[in-house]
């Protein structure tokens, strides 16, 4: 009875320690081991953050880039932070694993971290110090001062890349799928995750800021340095306690392989019956703590790669699960599409939003809020949005849907998109009337202060927290939940790409805007003096490519089919195997 317990305190679903042993649950994983990942996302955000949410300000006022320029600078490297995370992915799915991915990252990231502190502490290593109104027409950063500085950003990215994709899969590797309370701890994992992470923003976003625009840019940047190199050591102290994953080859090549023996096969009849087609023994599934995934009708073409035609070469012949995860992966695209212009909306956070607060009455007594500071309204909002999400509106909801989430993962990402629309709304509102205020105060041509608060601009922060609350966890926990098991990692990495092209598609639209607005004459949309500007057009524009957005999203994902638990699929697996050896054993006997 003894072994027979002990036999069950073994994880079911292919975890094993750095040395590829079996792992016993009552010893590794769980809430324990999730507490050493979250200190370093806490301290990873507050770095990442202290750095993004300022950044546009820096380039402006120490760099001195005009508003176009410096915007796209930052939207450019956001959008390469969220882009390096598909290499990540592959290294850790394909080569060293998630954990050893991680570490290594984490040496570059730290890296970039202190080259970056280094370049805004040394004099030499930025131009010097001008108050013009026009700040191109200071005297411009030097291409050895530029070099160090952006050198420093995108070694930071590539760090960020390794990190990214992997350290919320460590986390959630650390819950098994097949023991019940484990897999309703993980329902939960994603919302509180999101939770935990954004106290490192909030921090970021409010002291962060404050000391870099009242104190330093030294101490600003030095901080969250020291925050990283602290946590990384936290995160390797919990080693002891973490389940790990052992890389299964490369999710790229078993795609490709698919799509190739599929195309290779385009005139091979499909088999009526789909157990005709190509898939490993059961056995062989079980030994290795792999997954069988039985065939599926939709992207019938696919199953091609799957028909038997007497090669063997894994570019003629693919197993039905094989099969089966690329299709999940594939359908999953038109989903990351969807969420490209949400993404550039949260862009302008970083940019633009930032840029009107500067033009603003800050002063709340005698204390200056420093516009980035605004930031951290996101964060709070989105906190207490999760917190009510997961507490108040699951429980109640549960009972109607019957789902234990509540609503499925795609209409919650729904209820996000449609916040997207609004917040540009509301943000477009407010701009004009910005703009109305600064001609009634004749503060148009020089573009002064406006004798206007800043909180003006608080409503479309508070609103850009909730859509996160919505979108934002969801879209993490969807690609994490849906890609097949063996490519957790490129899965969680489509969310993080999704970031990456929404910033990347913000430069190219911003960009495009002020180039198009400017022709024959007219004076554009977006100036350096954002009083002459007319960003009410500009975000009126997005408010409407948020809706046709919602429009696609709506109509794509009538045709989404969620998969199948995995842990119905062990299920099936099991019962399976014991039904197979019951009729061995019956064989046997009657050879007997």
């Amino acid at each position: 009875m003894a072994v027979e317990e002990g036999k069950d305190d073994y994880t079911q679903d292919g975890t094993v320690d750095l040395r590829g042993n079996p792992v016993r649950r009552s010893e590794r994983g769980g809430w324990t081991a999730c507490s050493f990942v979250v200190v370093y996302e806490v301290f990873e955000r507050m770095a990442y953050y202290g750095i993004s949410s300022n950044l546009v300000l820096y380039l402006t006022r120490k760099l001195h880039q005009g508003t176009v320029k410096s915007a796209n600078n930052v939207t450019n490297w956001v959008g390469t932070i969220w882009i390096t995370p598909i290499l990540g992915a592959y290294v850790a799915d394909a080569h060293l694993g998630r954990y050893w991915t991680f570490v290594c990252a984490s040496i570059i990231y730290i890296s970039g971290m202190s080259l970056l502190t280094l370049s805004v502490s040394v004099p030499g290593l930025k131009p010097p110090p001008c108050h013009l109104p026009n700040v191109e027409d200071c005297k411009q950063a030097s291409t050895l001062e530029l070099a160090v500085f952006f050198g420093a950003l995108y070694t930071l990215a590539v760090g960020t890349g390794g990190t990214k994709p992997n350290i919320s899969t460590i986390g959630a590797d650390q819950f098994d799928d097949f023991h019940p309370k484990e897999k309703a701890q993980k329902l939960s994992f994603f919302n509180w995750w999101m939770f935990s992470i954004f106290f490192g923003t909030l921090f970021a976003n409010t002291v962060l800021v404050y000391i870099q625009d009242n104190v330093g840019w030294t101490l600003g940047y030095g901080l969250p340095t020291i925050g990283l190199i602290i946590s990384v050591i936290i995160f390797v102290a919990g080693t002891p306690f973490y389940r790990h994953r052992v890389p299964t080859g490369s999710p790229f090549t078993r795609m490709a392989s698919v799509i190739m023996a599929a195309a290779r096969k385009w005139r091979v009849p499909l088999p009526s019956d789909p157990k005709e087609l190509y898939e490993l023994d059961l056995e062989e599934y079980a030994r290795n703590g792999k997954f069988k995934i039985d065939s599926t009708p939709g992207l019938r073409f696919l199953n091609k790669a799957a028909v038997k035609t007497g090669s063997t070469d894994p570019w003629m012949l693919c197993s039905v699960t094989q099969v089966e995860e690329t299709k999940q992966m594939l359908r999953m695209i038109p989903i990351m599409i969807a969420t490209f212009v949400p993404s550039t909306m949260i862009a302008q956070i970083n940019t633009l939003f930032i840029k009107q607060g500067t033009t603003l009455d800050r002063r709340m007594g005698s204390f200056h809020i420093p516009p980035a500071s605004l930031h951290g309204f996101v964060t709070i909002s989105m906190l207490v949005c999760v917190v009510l999400y997961d507490r108040v509106f699951v429980p109640i909801i549960q009972k109607w849907t019957k789902n234990p989430r509540g609503i499925t993962l795609l209409q919650r990402m729904g209820v996000g998109l449609v916040l997207h629309v609004l917040i540009m709304v509301i943000a477009s509102l407010t701009e004009r009337y910005r703009l109305n205020v600064a001609r009634e105060n004749g503060l148009v041509e020089n573009g002064g202060q406006l004798p206007l608060t800043i909180f003006i601009l608080l409503p479309q922060f508070v609103l850009m927290g909730t859509a996160d609350a919505f979108l934002e966890v969801a879209k993490l926990e969807f690609f994490y939940d849906q890609a097949p098991e063996s490519m957790k990692s490129l899965g969680t990495s489509y969310s993080s790409t999704s970031l990456g092209i929404g910033n990347f598609l913000s430069s190219f639209l911003l960009s495009t805007v002020s180039d198009i607005t400017q022709r024959h004459g007219h004076q554009g949309w977006i100036l350096n003096n954002l009083n002459k500007s007319h960003l009410d057009y500009y975000y009126a524009f997005f408010a409407v490519l948020n809706f046709l957005n919602f429009i696609f999203f709506v109509s794509i994902i009538k045709f989404y089919v969620y998969k199948a638990e995995v842990s119905d699929s062990m299920h099936v697996l099991t019962e399976e195997l014991k039904v197979m050896r019951l009729k061995a054993s019956n064989q046997e006997l009657l050879k007997e």
